[in-house]
């Protein structure tokens, strides 16, 4: 072992024991009678940690690793995708989170299947809801998991001198000590310190380009490569056609607003928190991290014959960056793909935890202590699946991965969780467009070729219908019911 290789050990070392000790921080802080501790930090985030949460989790594996894989592959049409994140997290913030947060304290809601489940009208059909829509989140958010697993795992073998699946391991481990010890507290104020480093690193990163290339040669260098690269005549991986990228904007936006690793947030701030405050420290967070997909283009032009796009990020820290430089570069981005594996563990727990036993046990209420001891065990339990579930998953392209788990749980819930925010429906609507906006992304990601956004969108379209239509026919057939001949009085003289 060389001695890089040390100093990117002891570099990885000091900041895990300080996630732990955050952890046990919030382990302390939370209140033990209070399922909202361990789920929603007792709902005490502020507008700066809030904001560090929401962008660390949303620009992360799939920012730093799978954006610059998919930029090599398929230009610069991912560079202008990935800028759309930033401005849709803002909008989610300043125009979504505050409707959202106030009728979840009002309906006591600790998480988001909980929040459609009573939203809905609570009852043995709230109870379905919830359930229902706990395991939609358990199957895809553990698909996205995955992903996740396999960035941090790849990125930390080759760092750190050691195989894929003790990098997993390794990387796993850790994430799954400080949630089980604080819940959404440690996840946050974890998230809020690797958010910061992940912006400092973009900024190093793209120094570091803009410094060792000329922008004419890059460009050049480019399109002597492939000139679809920098002018594309389709939307390549999003689609046909090259306006299908702008489709990114609608679904960042409901990317940050509906799913509930991202969505959660908004239930767990302070009720008197600054929303605007909230989304200039988005604004200025996510419009820095917008530019990792450069690094794509960058290694295209230097090194174009990558066998496997994903790697090209570690290619580029192990080629293009002095070694103690590469080595504190590699730990935010680490930080960065634990920031949003964190999320995603806790909120499957979560919802294994309190959504399906509320579901499934509505009149047994166990001890406070024991609650904390559910959520704790199924952090671990689901922590461990997610491992296996890498190891023995057949090879996927990172973002195609996070994709096919996002895209197809937006789909299942943008009807009950963001429509119901201006147009109430149904409980028997909300279940309906869960499973058609399920099926429909779903089919269409590993069945249709029709890019990468389609499906999932195509899944929001028919889920909102489904949501609309099923409520208006049964509130026709409860009318018709009432009123069987609207031409006669309903008492006869």
């Amino acid at each position: 072992m060389d001695s890089f290789t040390l100093f990117n050990w002891a570099l990885l070392l000091m900041p895990f024991g300080l996630m732990l000790y955050l952890g046990y921080l919030s382990s302390r802080r939370m209140h033990k009678d209070d399922a909202a501790g361990f789920l929603v930090a007792g709902r005490s985030l502020g507008a700066f940690v809030g904001a560090g949460t929401i962008v660390a989790t949303g620009f992360s594996g799939w920012g730093f690793m799978g954006s610059p894989g998919v930029t090599y592959q398929f230009g610069a049409i991912e560079v202008l995708g990935n800028f759309f994140f930033a401005p849709a997290m803002v909008i989610a913030v300043l125009y979504f989170a505050r409707f959202m947060q106030r009728k979840a304290i009002e309906m006591g809601s600790n998480t988001i299947p909980e929040y459609i489940g009573q939203s809905h009208g609570g009852g043995a059909m709230g109870r379905v809801l919830q359930a229902v829509s706990a395991i939609i989140t358990v199957v895809l958010l553990l698909v996205f998991l995955t992903s996740q697993i396999k960035a941090v795992g790849l990125l930390g073998a080759s760092w750190l001198g050691i195989e894929l699946d003790q990098s997993a391991m390794l990387m796993v481990g850790v994430i799954i000590l400080y949630t089980m010890l604080g819940g959404l507290a440690a996840v946050a104020w974890t998230d809020t310190i690797m958010v910061w480093g992940m912006a400092l690193a973009e900024v190093i990163i793209v120094i570091q380009m803009l410094t060792t290339i000329d922008v004419n040669e890059w460009e050049s260098g480019l399109n002597a490569i492939d000139p679809e690269l920098l002018n594309p005549t389709n939307g390549a991986h999003y689609g046909a056609s090259r306006g299908n990228v702008f489709l990114v904007l609608p679904y960042a936006f409901l990317f940050a607003a509906v799913l509930p690793f991202m969505a959660v947030r908004f239930l767990a701030f302070k009720p008197e928190v600054k929303l605007h405050k909230v989304g200039i420290y988005v604004a200025v967070l996510g419009g820095l991290l917008s530019l990792i997909p450069l690094v794509g283009l960058y290694v295209r032009v230097k090194l174009p014959g990558l066998a496997d796009p994903d790697s090209a990020m570690p290619v580029y820290l192990e080629q293009f960056m002095h070694p103690a430089i590469q080595g504190v570069i590699t730990l935010f981005i680490i930080f960065a793909m634990k920031s949003t594996a964190n999320s995603l563990l806790h909120t499957v727990a979560s919802s294994v935890s309190h959504d399906l036993r509320l579901a499934i046990f509505a009149e047994r209420q166990p001890s406070a202590r024991r609650v904390l001891g559910l959520n704790r065990a199924a952090v671990l339990v689901l922590g461990v699946l997610a491992l296996l579930m890498m190891l023995y998953a057949p090879p996927f392209m990172l973002s195609w991965l996070g994709i096919l788990g996002t895209g197809t749980l937006l789909a299942s819930l943008i009807g009950p969780v963001f429509i119901s925010t201006f147009w109430q429906g149904s409980a028997w609507g909300a279940l309906a467009a869960m499973l058609g906006g399920f099926f429909t992304s779903g089919y269409m990601m590993l069945f249709a070729d029709v890019g990468w956004l389609i499906g999932p969108l195509t899944g929001c379209v028919v889920s909102s219908a489904l949501y609309i239509g099923v409520t208006l026919v049964g509130r026709s057939h409860r009318a018709h019911a009432r009123h069987p001949n609207p031409s006669l009085p309903d008492h006869p003289a």
